[in-house]
C-alpha cells in the first residue's frame, strides 16, 4: 500500500490529487509506480527504497547526467528521503540505428569531464554503498581511486561477508600489486559515467532513442563504463563499433576490461552470494 503522506506530498507538488496508482516492472529495491492526477497528469514515482538518502542521490545523479546534454534522462520533479517523482517517458519501438546512436552519444557523454575523479557525494550501486568522495591523491590519480574506492572496498565487504578464502586472497593481493602496471598507459581525464549501465538501466522513448535510468553516477575512466555494459549479455556489436569510431580506446583495453568488470561482479557476490565467487576468481586470474 502507498502511504497516505506520499500521496498527499505528490498532490501538493503536482497541484492535483492522485486518483490512480499502477505498478511498473523492474526495480528490486524501491516500489516503482505510475501515478495519475485528477487533471490527467501521469508521473513515475519511487517509494520505500530502504536507504534514507538513495532517492536524493538518484535525483542528483540524473541531474548530473543532464549536464552533458547527450543522452536523455527523466526530468526530476521532486525528491526527498522517502519519495522520488520523475517525468514519465513513454516507450516506443527501437529505431533501426538504436545501438549505433547509443554508442556515439555515450561517447559524447563521456567527454563531459570534471577536474577530479569521484563525485561530490557517495551513492549506491544496487543496494551497496558506493564511495565516491576521493581522498588525497585519488582525486587526480585514477588508479588510486579505483584501487581504494572500488576494488578494495568490495574486497573488504566480501571478507566481512565470509566469501574470501586463501585462493581469493592471494589472487586479489596479486591483482592489487599489479594494478598500476595494468592501467599504465590508459590515463585520461575523468569522464562522466552513468556508473551502472547494463541492459536493465536504459529504455527507449517514443522516438526510439535511448534513455538512461537508475544511475550510480561518478567521474571515472570511461573504460569502466564500457566493461559494465558487457555484463548480463552485453549490448549489440554496433554499439561498441560506433563508440570506438566516435572515440577510440587506447591499446590494451581488452585486458583491462576484466579488472573493471571485477568491481561489479564482486558487488554481485556481496549482494547475492557465492554464485558469483567463481566469476570473481576467473576475472582475477585473467590479469595476474
Amino acid at each position: 500500500m502507498v502511504a497516505t503522506k506520499h500521496l498527499q506530498k505528490a498532490a501538493e507538488i503536482l497541484g492535483a490529487p492522485i486518483v490512480k496508482t499502477e505498478p511498473l516492472g523492474g526495480g528490486c529495491i524501491a516500489r516503482t509506480e505510475k501515478w495519475r492526477t485528477a487533471d490527467g497528469r501521469v508521473v513515475v514515482t519511487k517509494t520505500g527504497g530502504g536507504q534514507a538518502t538513495s532517492f536524493l542521490m538518484e535525483a542528483n545523479g540524473l541531474k548530473e547526467l543532464q549536464k552533458a546534454e547527450a543522452l536523455r534522462v527523466p526530468e526530476v520533479l521532486y525528491a526527498d528521503e522517502e519519495l522520488l517523482l520523475l517525468e514519465l517517458i513513454e516507450e516506443g519501438p527501437r529505431r533501426s540505428d538504436f545501438f549505433d546512436y547509443f554508442g556515439r552519444t555515450l561517447a559524447h557523454m563521456h567527454r563531459y569531464s570534471s577536474k577530479n575523479f569521484g563525485f561530490y557525494e557517495d551513492n549506491f550501486i544496487g543496494a551497496t554503498p558506493q564511495v565516491n568522495r576521493p581522498t588525497g591523491s585519488e582525486a587526480e590519480d585514477w588508479t588510486e581511486f579505483y584501487r581504494n574506492k572500488r576494488l578494495r572496498y568490495q574486497y573488504e565487504l566480501a571478507r566481512k561477508n565470509g566469501y574470501v578464502d586463501r585462493q581469493f586472497e592471494v589472487l586479489f593481493e596479486q591483482l592489487d600489486e599489479g594494478l598500476s602496471d595494468l592501467l599504465r598507459g590508459s590515463e585520461e581525464a575523468p569522464s562522466l559515467l552513468h556508473g551502472d549501465l547494463w541492459a536493465g538501466n536504459y529504455m527507449r522513448d517514443t522516438e526510439g532513442l535511448p534513455v538512461l535510468i537508475d544511475p550510480a553516477v561518478y567521474y571515472g575512466h570511461r573504460e569502466a563504463e564500457l566493461a559494465m555494459t558487457k555484463l548480463f549479455g552485453g549490448f549489440d556489436d554496433s554499439f561498441y563499433e560506433a563508440y570506438k569510431e566516435e572515440w577510440p580506446l587506447k591499446p590494451g583495453y581488452e585486458r583491462r576490461e576484466a579488472v573493471y568488470t571485477l568491481y561489479h561482479v564482486m558487488n554481485h557476490l556481496n549482494l547475492f552470494g557465492t554464485g558469483y565467487r567463481s566469476q570473481c576468481l576467473a576475472l582475477m586470474e585473467k590479469v595476474v
